[in-house]
């Protein structure tokens, strides 16, 4: 038998003593296959590699990143992203710290490969993600705090040394173009990273980071990402880098990237370190400089000039206003900046003409040293160096400039007009003969010396004899003879005519050297550029001049007829003087456009155009609505300024003409209006009184809409809507402004603080006084025993109102409804607290709620529906109304105008049974539990909640039948 058994093979079984072991066995014999393929390599990294097949891994991916023709991981493509998001979501946060005492150097080797517009974008998304999950999840430290946080530090530091260098965007560039073949597509390709560069995607996310690792316990460098200055030099060193080598497409690209740079806010710095580095380099790269600017645009390349201009004025010495000797190091480093000026504007018309119009309409702060330059660059364009003369002189000589511009804006101008005439009449002596001789130049200097600034004229003075100097003979030349024109700085304005300035070379404009330190401590080392600008200040002139002592010479008592005076105030009406020079004969007219009505809201300096603004602002837009489209295309804007206006004046009745204002935009466009007023009113950061404004407008524009006279001086609490109440003899009056503070009729009632709680006063006296004369007819015998007393048929008639109710139409969709539904959605997100659960907002808006309801009108089509809704909200609030008197009071009376739109209670006993009795046990209990006697408040709670019973009662006692119908099992 044992012949039967032959062996044929023998195996040796390995034994697998743990679950470790086998999983180590099966992960080392599971990749040891070489990396041939993308599908192989995307496989590798999916399945933990182990140290060395991750190596071989990232290694073929690295030179896959220099294939022309097939796979390359920087070429955007379905498999490239996949294996890009792999890495940056498992392999870096895996294996980045062990990485460090990795002796493949595997960190250099993945950032070569991620250094694509897919590799940062994945890092950026990757980031971002982190941080949204820190932030969503603060409560789960336990879980979190271990795992998201150096996970986002890991992400950051990648991110950091990704795009760590001076040439980033210029690898990227020739990546882009070298295997992107399609035009197209490298235009998308590199606007994607322009973007992520210069739309603040990247300094963001690191910002964001930054500020999460910092409220750790552990220490955190800063990131030179997430700092602007340092970002900025940044990508200033990068668009200078690509200066270098860009020609066709790339020249776009650098023009593009320089662009879109200047959005970020920091243009010095990227400006700065654009020139800086031109300045060492090569000629070459000044050319290229020229080619790139040609590609911006024109508002790009003005932003770069201004950004030059500031940065050369703090490159350059403080010249002297009066120097005593001009060393050479000065003229140097002048002609030095012309010539870099020169390479700026010369690329294009449009930095030439922003040249222009700074040198003589902006406001400037550079210094006389940056305007000489300025002004040498443009020595070899004679059209515009006398464009720059001619529109000097016109301002110079201006009436309103003269009188309203600061004196260091005036001397600067003088200085430009003085240069710039020379350098015209070296070139073209009878161009500046004709200027001189015109008006313009004749009316200037009598503008000048008419000013009441002595400063004023003496710059005239100066101005009009240096340019006497040029064109005039010598017997014929004007001279004024007054000593201080013979002062040493009177004779420097007069030989800045002579001045001229040869465009020299770009390298004797010195700035700090060049090192070779990394973004990452651009802040950490002080630039050496004061050092450096020492040896160029003229050192035989005495000290700068600063602010200081400016200031001292301006304040000295010598001095004071530089200053232009305040206006005298308008003179009052009670006033009478026989001296016209004390008229205003410039007082601003009445707004009759809506653009000028909001420029005059707006304005924050003339009192009159203000005023005058705001008190006609209601009519305004009243006249103008129904007439075309100006009043319902400014709607929106009118009701921000309205809403937002301060009463920065203090002007005499602001409160009452901000609020007529309101109230006319809300009937202009009562459909529209209405929510956006509603959505303000939730959503809006205002404050108590702006919050109460939006309701008073709410309310007395439903009010308005539907045919009510709300005016207080013509209504009393005691008459009728539309009677009018007499008025008091003019001698028991106070002046308005004394009246509205001690008035009796304000001050009476401690709820009437508002408009809407005058309405509703008025409202409630209306909605009581018939139920007081039944019990009062009750009280005083039978019917039979009275006199009943007839009117007549005009008054009958005249007591007769004919109401057109416009509200009726939009009050559900407009008014109603968003006020209830913002109500039930902020008391669910902060239930008992917050600003509308004030006592001061939450019975306004109750009343504003009550008033709406009974303007609407019985005939409203949606009132069942709107009743509902507002006893919903009532019952909702009988807690609050129970702590608070002015809520209690508030409540109440909206009940009682809900009862008494209703009629004759029909619908209510019908659909809202259950909440009427309801209601009208709480207010039972709110009638017994308010004391008789008590004060003016208590005894307003207690008439509202009698009333209420009342007319609950006389609903009941009409419909019992139905009521109990059903009502059986309440």
């Amino acid at each position: 038998m044992d012949d039967l058994l032959t062996a044929v093979k023998t195996t040796k079984i390995k034994v697998v003593d743990s679950e470790d072991d086998f999983s180590n066995t099966k992960h080392l014999t599971s990749v040891s296959a070489a990396v041939g393929t993308p599908d192989q390599a995307l496989k590798i990294l999916r399945e933990q590699p182990n140290p060395q097949s991750l190596h071989d891994t990232l290694t073929y991916l690295q030179k896959s990143a220099k294939n022309s023709d097939g796979f390359n991981v920087r070429v955007p493509g379905p498999l490239s992203a996949q294996i890009i998001n792999t890495l940056v979501n498992s392999t870096i946060p895996d294996h980045w710290e062990t990485w460090e005492q990795s002796e493949h150097h595997d960190r250099r080797i993945v950032l070569s490969t991620l250094k694509s517009v897919a590799g940062i974008g994945a890092l950026i998304a990757r980031l971002k993600s982190l941080c949204l999950e820190e932030q969503t999840h603060p409560h789960q430290q336990l879980k979190k705090a271990r795992s998201t946080k150096p996970q986002i530090r890991i992400a950051l530091d990648v991110l950091s040394a990704l795009i760590d260098g001076s040439d980033t965007a210029s690898e990227i560039w020739n990546n882009i173009n070298a295997f992107v073949s399609a035009p197209t597509q490298r235009q998308l390709i590199w606007r994607e990273f322009v973007l992520q560069a210069t739309f603040g995607r990247m300094i963001s996310v690191a910002a964001q980071a930054e500020d999460l690792l910092k409220e750790s316990s552990e220490q955190v460098e800063d990131s030179w990402l997430a700092s602007g200055p340092r970002f900025s030099k940044w990508i200033g060193l990068n668009i200078s880098n690509m200066l270098y080598s860009a020609d066709g497409d790339g020249i776009t690209a650098t023009a593009l990237l320089l662009g879109k740079s200047l959005t970020l806010g920091y243009n010095d710095h990227i400006v700065g370190e654009i020139l800086s580095d031109l300045i060492r380099g090569p000629s070459s790269k000044a050319d290229q400089l020229q080619f790139v600017l040609q590609k911006a645009r024109a508002h790009e390349q003005r932003r770069f000039l201004l950004s030059a201009l500031d940065w050369i004025s703090k490159k350059l010495p403080s010249a002297q206003k009066i120097p005593k000797k001009e060393t050479q190091d000065e003229r140097t480093a002048i002609s030095a900046a012309a010539a870099l000026i020169a390479v700026i504007t010369s690329s294009s018309e449009t930095t030439k003409e922003a040249l222009v119009n700074w040198l003589t309409i902006e406001k400037s702060v550079a210094s006389f040293a940056t305007r000489r330059a300025a002004l040498a660059a443009l020595q070899t364009d004679g059209d515009r160096m006398a464009k720059v003369m001619e529109r000097s002189m016109q301002q110079f000589g201006d009436e309103i400039f003269i009188k309203h511009s600061p004196i260091m804006q005036q001397e600067a101008l003088a200085q430009v007009l003085l240069i710039s005439s020379g350098y015209v009449h070296r070139s073209d002596p009878m161009f500046l003969f004709t200027i001189a001789r015109s008006s313009v130049h004749t009316s200037g200097t009598s503008n000048r010396l008419s000013a009441s600034s002595l400063r004023a004229r003496f710059l005239g003075m100066v101005a009009a004899m240096a340019l006497s100097e040029l064109i005039d003979k010598p017997d014929k030349r004007l001279k004024f003879e007054i000593e201080e024109l013979e002062s040493d700085e009177a004779q420097w304005y007069r030989q800045l005519v002579t001045t001229e300035d040869p465009i020299g070379n770009l390298e004797d404009l010195v700035v700090e050297k060049k090192t070779d330190e990394k973004p990452t401590t651009l802040s950490k080392k002080k630039s050496s550029t004061q050092k450096q600008r020492g040896p160029t200040k003229i050192e035989e002139a005495p000290k700068p001049a600063a602010s200081g002592p400016r200031i001292v010479e301006i304040l000295d008592s010598d001095e004071d007829d530089d200053l232009t005076p305040y206006a005298k105030p308008d003179s009052d009406p009670e006033d009478d003087s026989e001296d016209p020079t004390l008229v205003n004969r410039n007082k601003p007219t009445a707004p009759v456009y809506i653009r000028d009505l909001l420029a005059g809201l707006r304005e924050n300096e003339d009192y009159d155009k203000h005023q005058l603004a705001l008190s006609t602002a209601a009519g305004l837009i009243r006249r103008k609505t129904g007439f075309g489209k100006e009043v319902t295309d400014s709607l929106e804007e009118l009701a921000f300024v309205l809403t937002n206006l301060k009463d920065q004046f203090n002007l005499d009745g602001f409160e009452e003409m901000r609020q007529q204002a309101l109230i006319a935009v809300l009937v202009a466009d009562p459909e529209s209006m209405g929510p956006q007023f509603v959505q303000s009113f939730y959503t809006g950061d205002f404050s108590i009184s702006q919050r109460a404004a939006l309701l008073t407008a709410i309310g007395l524009g439903a009010r308005e809409l539907a045919d009510f006279d709300d005016d207080k001086d013509n209504e009393g609490t005691n008459n009728r809507p539309g009677e009018k109440k007499p008025s008091p003899f003019p001698s028991k009056k106070l002046p308005p402004a004394l009246d509205r503070i001690y008035s009796t009729t304000t001050a009476a009632a401690p709820g009437n603080k508002t408009p809407i709680d005058a309405v509703s006063a008025q409202l409630k006296q209306t909605l009581i006084s018939p139920l007081a004369l039944s019990a009062a007819d009750q009280l005083t015998g039978p019917a039979a025993l009275k006199v009943r007393t007839f009117s007549s048929r005009m008054d009958v008639a005249k007591r007769r109102r004919v109401i057109n109710n416009a509200l009726a139409k939009v009050v559900a969709a407009g008014f109603f409804f968003p006020l209830t539904g913002g109500w039930w959605a902020y008391a669910k997100a902060s239930p008992g607290g917050g600003v509308l659960h004030s006592p001061p907002v939450l019975p306004l808006l109750l009343k504003t709620l009550a008033i709406v309801l009974h303007a609407s009108g019985p005939a409203t089509l949606s009132l069942p529906q709107m009743t509902a809704e507002l006893l919903d909200v009532l019952l909702a609030l009988r807690a609050a109304a129970t702590a608070d008197a002015a809520v209690c009071e508030a409540v109440l009376f909206a009940l009682l105008a809900a009862l008494e739109v209703n009629e004759d209670g029909e619908g209510l006993v019908r659909e809202q049974a259950r909440e009427l009795l309801e209601m009208q046990e709480w207010v039972r209990m709110v009638f017994e539990r308010t004391p008789a006697g008590g004060g003016d408040e208590e005894e307003r709670v207690r008439s509202l909640a009698a009333a209420v019973l009342v007319r609950v009662g006389e609903v009941v006692e009409r419909w019992q039948r139905v009521l109990m119908g059903d009502m059986v099992d309440f």
